[in-house]
């Protein structure tokens, strides 16, 4: 007798990341939200009686990919601000404006905007940080996506907030209302070093211990930032923190575009991880990190998108590929940020970051079947020769058609599931018309 499935994916391809490579003809089995088995589709036709069964001649199947950095609710102000340095495009565009405009509908409806627009790319999950995180979550929910929520900080005041005390007060009630939510996790989420006194981060770190939370932060993403702390607290940023003792597994640090040689040993050391954003950082003329000697320094490091105000795209695909061809054209060494090695950092590494690389990252038996299908036999995508290659060099997000996550359908044929897209777009000119009154 045939063992029971909700589904059987049959894809030309399977690219589990771990082990690296691709399996062809082989299925993916999922049931109760679950991958139940991987293995040749023969077997697996033979061996399982799946209630749909979807062949995806052509295509590779991936885990979804991972975000490691993102502010979804800017996604309104996409294009508001171009072409600006990092801090005059904070203090004379972006922090004026959400002091006037930014609220709960405002972090709700942008956030789903975000969603969408992730989820059409085959982006299944987000490590989040903006302001009324309860709003976000919310909307995530909605769109049924996976995401880590985090508890914002700054020791000025907002809409959201008044001091410190205030955003860690409200970021853990947060927390304790919607911890049991499958889809969310949460991480604490202190804007920047320049934004935040030492004993805020005292109280987070032992927070964060206390709770076995992320401490996901900006960090060294402009030389100014450098020169600020070295003038007000006589070290770097980073060492700061270190002094402080938040570096460790849990913490995320963001950007890291200007780090010397002892910083990234630093990091190696105490096991801290990187969200790279290469396309935020280029627009923003930051820099760009020297992912090259983060991998050779053994820093585990994801990729971010940032928010859409300063990318302009929510798109992994092209992130992948900037940053590998950026890691190459840096260090001069071509096989710097392999193919593999990129859609790894996309997947499982920025997943481990997270602490959620037990449950997503990789095509395994046993993890949450969040599941992405890649059209791969478009005349541009021809020959074929290396999937993964052309997964990171040749693909975008207008090659994904399919999207799973726990199992339930967000993609179906590249049109989005439960999700209005009539309706978002009309949110969306709403917010521009408040924006630009």
């Amino acid at each position: 007798m045939k063992a029971p499935a909700d589904l059987l994916l049959l894809p030309q391809w399977v690219v589990p990341v771990e082990p690296a490579g691709t399996l062809a003809d082989h299925a993916v089995v999922v049931q109760d939200g679950r991958i139940l088995d991987v293995l040749p589709a023969d077997a697996a036709q033979a061996r399982y009686d799946a209630a749909q069964t979807l062949a995806l001649p052509g295509q590779a199947l991936i885990p979804g990919l991972v975000n490691l950095h993102g502010h979804a609710a800017m996604s309104l102000f996409r294009g508001l601000a171009d072409d600006l340095p990092l801090m005059d495009w904070l203090k004379q565009r972006i922090w004026p404006a959400e002091k006037q405009h930014v609220s709960e509908a405002f972090v709700r409806d942008g956030t789903l905007l975000a969603a969408a627009e992730m989820l059409a790319g085959g982006i299944t999950a987000c490590n989040d940080m903006y302001f009324y995180p309860q709003a976000a979550g919310e909307a995530y929910l909605q769109a049924g996506m996976r995401a880590t929520l985090g508890m914002i900080v700054l020791e000025f005041p907002s809409a959201y907030a008044v001091d410190a005390d205030d955003y860690l007060a409200r970021g853990l009630s947060v927390r304790d209302e919607l911890k049991d939510e499958p889809l969310l996790s949460f991480a604490f989420a202190p804007h920047a070093p320049y934004t935040i006194a030492d004993a805020t981060f005292g109280r987070i770190n032992t927070l964060a211990e206390q709770l076995g939370l992320p401490i996901h932060t900006h960090i060294h993403e402009t030389v100014d930032e450098i020169q600020d702390s070295l003038n007000q607290y006589g070290v770097r940023p980073l060492e700061r923190l270190a002094r402080l003792g938040l570096l460790g597994p849990n913490f995320i640090g963001v950007h890291a575009v200007h780090v010397n040689d002892a910083e990234i040993e630093l990091m190696a050391q105490h096991g801290c991880h990187v969200a790279h954003c290469p396309s935020s950082n280029l627009k923003l003329a930051s820099g760009i990190a020297p992912v090259a000697q983060f991998a050779a320094a053994g820093v585990n490091f994801g990729f971010g998108t940032d928010g859409a105000a300063s990318n302009n795209r929510l798109d992994l695909f092209a992130e992948m590929r900037l940053a590998a061809l950026l890691a190459k054209g840096v260090s001069g060494d071509a096989a710097a940020l392999p193919a593999a090695a990129a859609l790894k950092a996309a997947t499982l590494d920025a997943a481990r970051a997270l602490n959620l690389d037990d449950r997503i990252g990789s095509i395994a038996a046993g993890k949450r079947a969040d599941l992405v299908a890649v059209d791969l036999h478009a005349l541009s995508s021809q020959p074929m020769f290396d999937p993964v290659s052309h997964l990171v060099y040749v693909a975008g997000r207008e090659h994904v058609t399919h999207v799973w996550i726990d199992g339930k359908l967000k993609l179906n044929d590249r049109r989005l599931v439960h999700i209005d897209a009539d309706d978002l777009t009309a949110r969306a000119a709403y917010w521009r018309s408040k924006l630009t009154a």
